[in-house]
């Protein structure tokens, strides 16, 4: 595929797909011809301490950059990869400028009218997506961070809402948060202890 140095290129990638808690978030990132940002690539292969820093530069240098939140009730509606669709479908909505192309992270488009190619492992090979990594991972840990304090006891703040031993030993104990996915396993086998609450975003991803 040939690209025209004008195209308005976004890269676009989720993070938490895979969690048993908390939001899927996905991030698109449009970034200028002349951008430089020195160790850009996917998220998981950075500390969250230089996660941050990059994610300054990204906003600092980017032409336009947005995202896009889908929460455990949709989640459990129309399961994980539409609702990972969604998120991305969002975060390309919400940017200031619409792309002329878009790169997504995986194998699966986003449902958009506009021209888009999937690719897998693109966060490590497309500029545009590992910046959209990084930016989707430090929001969604921010995120956690908060749903730590408004849901104490379940360690998110540590876990990030992943399946680990503490995380599945909590949700045992306690059963499941409002912000748990009850169609997810680990989650599921204790859903008699779940009890309705509001999330604290809304699936647009106003915070």
């Amino acid at each position: 595929m040939e690209l025209k140095k004008a195209l308005h290129i976004a890269g676009v990638d989720e993070v938490g797909r895979g969690c048993l808690a908390g939001p899927v978030v996905a991030a698109a990132v449009i970034l200028p011809d002349n951008f430089y940002i020195p160790f850009l690539t996917d998220s998981k292969k950075l500390s969250p301490l230089k996660r941050q820093e990059i994610a300054i530069q990204i906003k600092a240098q980017a032409t336009a950059w947005a995202f896009g939140f889908s929460w455990p009730k949709e989640i459990d509606r129309i399961n994980i990869l539409q609702a990972s669709l969604k998120a991305m479908q969002r975060a390309v909505l919400n940017l200031k400028q619409c792309p002329d192309l878009i790169f997504v992270d995986g194998k699966h488009k986003i449902p958009l009218e506009l021209p888009q190619k999937a690719v897998i492992k693109g966060d490590l090979l497309i500029p545009q997506i590992s910046a959209a990594s990084i930016l989707a991972k430090v929001i969604r840990d921010k995120v956690m961070f908060s749903l730590d304090k408004k849901y104490p006891g379940y360690g998110f703040k540590q876990h990030k809402g992943y399946g680990t031993k503490l995380h599945l030993q909590k949700i045992k104990l306690f059963g499941p948060s409002p912000m748990h996915r009850l169609s997810f396993k680990g989650v599921k086998e204790f859903r008699s202890k779940w009890l309705p609450g509001i999330s604290l975003l809304d699936e647009k991803g106003k915070f």
